[in-house]
C-alpha cells in the first residue's frame, strides 16, 4: 500500500482514513465513496462530476490504496506542475512526464517510477503513447506495479465534443494492452451523445457510470443583448474590482483587442490564444494562477482544466458554441464553492459567425449536422424566458426547478404575443427572395429608405414601414428569437441570409400563436447583486488577511500558485475555528498531517496573535 500502511483495515475505512489523513477530510462527498470503492474493487467506472465537485480524489485515493502507481493521463501539460505541486504538499509522491521537462529530469523520473517510487505520475496523452512509455508499462505490469488507469477531461475524446483531441482517441490501447488494470474516465460535462462515444472509443462498455448533479448553484447565470459589448463587459467587471476571471472571446485579434483596452481601462488583463508564442502563454498561465486579481482574456485554448479555486466570475463576448462548451467554460468559475458570476453578451451575427464556421469545416455531413443541432440549442438557451439553470440541466438530463439566482429568475422577463410581429418578419425575408441578413429587413420593417433599400425597390414592398411601432433593437430580437425557435435559419454560405424553416409555415399562416419575451431594460435586484458582492467579501477579517499574506510568502518561496499551499476556504475556517493545538488544527478541512507538520507551527503562531 501507499503513503499510509491499511492492510488491516476494511477498504471503505482506509479510504477515509487516507481521505482525513492525507487531504485533510473527514468524509467522502456526493458518490465519491462508491467511485473510490469500484476503482479500489478492480473495475472500470465513468464519471461525470462538475468542476470543483472533487474528480481528483476519485482516483488519487484508490492510486494510494492499490498496489503500485496511479498512472493519470491528462492533456494540460501547463498544469501537470501544479497538481504534482499539490499532491507533494499533501505528502503523496507524485511526479509529471511531459515535453516540457529536460531529459535528464526526464530519465530522473522513470527511473523513480521503475523503483517504486512514486504513487502518482501525471502523463501527457501523446508521451504515454511513445513506445518507450508503453515499455515502461509493460515492466510495471510484469510486477503489478500499476494501481489504475485515470483517463482525465475525458470528453476530449469525443470527435463531436468541444474539446476534440485527436490523440485521445489512441488511449483505447490501455484496455487492449493491459486489460487487468482498472479504468477511470472522468470529465466535468458530457450529454448523452458524448458519453456513449466515451464508452465505445475507450472501450468502456462495462464501466460502471457515475453521474453527480450538474448543478453548480453558486454561479449566477446572466446574458444580455449585444449592445456597446466594451461598455457592457467593463460595467460587469465594475462589480468584480481586484477579483480574477476569465473574458471569452472568439477569435484571436477580438482577444489582443480586448486585453489592450481592459489595460487603458485600469484592469489588469493578459492575452491568450494559439497564436502567441509558446512562452507567452505558459508566462501568461502561470501569472494567472500565481498572481491574485488578474483577468485572462482568451479563446477557448485556454482554460479545461484549471484548478484555480478563486475564479470569481467568467464573461463571454462571442456566443459559445454548444451548451455543453458553455457549462465547460463557466464552470471554470467559483471552483472553490463561493458566489460566482457567468456572464454573456451576444447578438446576430454570432449565429452567421458559428454557422459559417460549420459550413467551412471539413467534418462529415453527420457531424456538421450534430454541431448545428447542439448551436441551436445554445440560441434556443439565450433567448428564452424559462430559467437558465432549469434549461441548461434538463439539457444534460437532469431534472430541476427555478433557481431565485439567474437573471430570468430575477427579472422575469415580460412575455407578449409575437405572432403579427413573427409573420410581418417572416414576409419580409419571404417578400426579397430569402436572400437578407436581420439587419436589411429591419429598415425594411421600420420603413427606413437607405441605399439598399432603393436599390433593390425594397421600398414598394407591402411589409415596408409595416413595423414602425418595434424599434431595431425590438427587431433583432423578434430576429433572434426566430432564429433560437427554428423559424428562420442564417444560411453561412450567403452572408447570414435568413431563410424560413417548415416550422414557419403555421405560424405565417396565422394557425399558430407565438409568445416572444419582450426586450427590456430591468433594473438588477438589489438583494440578489448583494447576494454576490456580499459573499464574496466574506471573511476578509484581519485575521484571514494575515493568514493570506504569511501563504502568499509560502508560495513566492517555494514558486507555487497560493492555492497549492491552502486554499481560501481552508483560511477562512482556520479564522472561524481559531484552532489553539495541532491536534485542532488538523479538524480543519484541507489540512492532512503532511500540511499539519510543515505549516503548524506559523499558522497556530498567527492565530494566537488574532492576526
Amino acid at each position: 500500500m501507499n503513503t499510509i500502511e491499511t492492510t488491516s483495515i476494511p477498504a471503505a475505512s482506509a479510504a477515509v482514513e487516507i481521505l482525513r489523513r492525507v487531504f485533510g477530510y473527514r468524509s467522502f462527498r456526493g458518490q465519491q465513496a462508491e467511485i473510490v470503492d469500484q476503482i479500489v474493487g478492480g473495475g472500470d467506472a465513468l464519471v461525470l462530476m462538475p468542476t470543483g465537485g472533487g474528480k481528483s480524489l476519485c482516483y488519487q485515493i484508490p492510486a494510494l490504496l492499490r498496489p503500485g502507481v496511479g498512472v493519470v493521463v491528462s492533456p494540460l501539460i501547463a498544469l501537470m506542475q501544479d497538481q504534482v505541486d499539490a499532491l507533494r504538499q499533501a505528502g503523496v509522491r507524485a511526479a509529471f512526464l511531459n515535453s516540457s521537462l529536460e531529459f535528464r529530469a526526464v530519465v530522473d523520473t522513470e527511473r523513480s517510477l521503475l523503483r517504486g517510487e512514486l504513487d502518482l505520475i501525471y502523463v501527457a496523452p501523446e508521451r504515454l503513447l511513445t513506445d518507450r512509455f508503453i515499455g515502461l508499462l509493460e515492466q510495471l505490469i510484469a510486477r503489478q506495479q500499476v494501481a489504475l488507469f485515470a483517463i482525465d477531461e475525458a470528453h476530449c475524446v469525443s470527435q463531436w465534443g468541444h474539446d476534440f483531441r485527436p490523440e485521445y482517441i489512441q488511449l483505447s490501447q490501455l484496455h487492449e494492452r493491459f486489460p487487468g488494470v482498472p479504468r477511470i474516465a472522468l470529465t466535468a460535462t458530457a450529454d448523452q451523445l458524448t458519453r456513449q462515444e466515451i464508452r465505445t472509443r475507450l472501450g468502456l462498455d462495462e464501466a460502471r457510470e457515475f453521474v453527480a448533479s450538474f448543478d453548480r448553484p453558486n454561479i449566477r447565470y446572466t446574458i444580455v443583448e449585444r449592445d456597446n459589448p466594451r461598455r457592457q463587459l467593463l460595467a460587469f467587471l465594475g462589480s468584480h474590482a481586484g477579483q480574477a476571471g476569465i473574458v471569452y472571446c472568439l477569435s484571436r485579434r477580438k482577444v489582443d483587442e480586448t486585453a489592450v483596452w481592459l489595460n487603458a481601462q485600469g484592469v489588469t488583463a493578459l492575452p491568450y490564444h494559439a497564436g502567441l508564442p509558446s512562452a507567452d502563454r505558459q508566462r501568461h498561465q502561470q501569472r494567472f494562477l500565481r498572481e491574485d486579481g488578474l483577468v485572462m482574456v482568451a479563446t477557448i485554448a485556454f482554460g479545461m482544466g484549471i484548478d484555480k479555486p478563486d475564479v470569481r466570475f467568467v464573461a463571454h463576448l462571442d456566443l459559445p458554441r454548444s451548451l455543453e462548451a458553455y457549462y465547460q467554460e463557466t464552470g471554470r468559475a467559483g471552483r472553490d464553492g463561493e458566489p460566482s458570476e457567468a456572464w454573456m453578451t451576444y447578438g446576430l451575427n454570432d449565429v452567421v459567425i458559428h454557422r459559417q464556421m460549420i459550413e467551412d469545416s471539413t467534418a462529415p455531413a453527420e457531424q456538421k449536422r450534430v454541431e448545428r443541432q447542439k448551436l441551436e440549442s445554445m440560441l434556443a438557451y439565450c433567448e428564452s424566458s424559462r430559467c437558465r439553470r432549469v434549461i441548461l440541466l434538463n439539457y444534460f438530463g437532469e431534472q430541476a426547478v427555478p433557481c431565485g439566482n439567474c437573471d430570468v429568475c430575477v427579472d422575469p422577463p415580460v412575455v407578449w404575443d409575437g405572432t403579427v410581429a413573427a409573420q410581418k418578419a417572416l414576409s419580409a425575408a419571404l417578400r426579397t427572395g430569402q436572400r437578407f441578413g436581420a439587419g436589411h429587413l429591419i429598415d425594411i420593417l421600420r420603413g427606413k429608405t437607405t441605399e439598399k433599400v432603393q436599390q433593390f425597390g425594397h421600398h414598394r414592398l407591402p411589409t415596408f414601414g409595416v413595423g414602425v411601432d418595434i424599434d431595431d433593437r425590438g427587431w433583432r430580437s423578434v430576429f433572434r428569437q426566430l432564429l433560437a425557435g427554428g423559424l428562420l435559419d442564417a444560411d453561412a454560405s450567403a452572408y447570414g441570409a435568413l431563410k424560413l424553416t417548415d416550422a414557419a409555415r403555421p405560424v405565417l399562416k396565422g394557425e399558430t400563436r407565438l409568445p416572444l419575451r419582450r426586450q427590456v431594460d430591468a433594473p438588477k435586484s438589489k438583494a440578489s447583486r448583494s447576494k454576490v458582492v456580499t459573499a464574496s467579501v466574506a471573511g476578509d477579517s484581519p485575521l484571514v488577511a494575515s493568514l493570506r499574506n504569511w501563504r502568499l510568502e509560502q508560495a513566492r518561496e517555494q514558486s507555487v500558485p497560493a492555492y497549492v499551499i491552502l486554499h481560501d476556504r481552508t483560511l477562512c475556517e482556520i479564522a472561524a475555528l481559531r484552532p489553539a493545538s495541532p491536534q485542532a488544527l488538523l479538524a480543519v478541512p484541507g489540512i492532512g498531517v503532511a500540511k499539519a507538520q510543515r505549516y503548524g507551527e506559523a499558522l497556530l503562531a498567527i492565530v494566537a496573535r488574532g492576526g
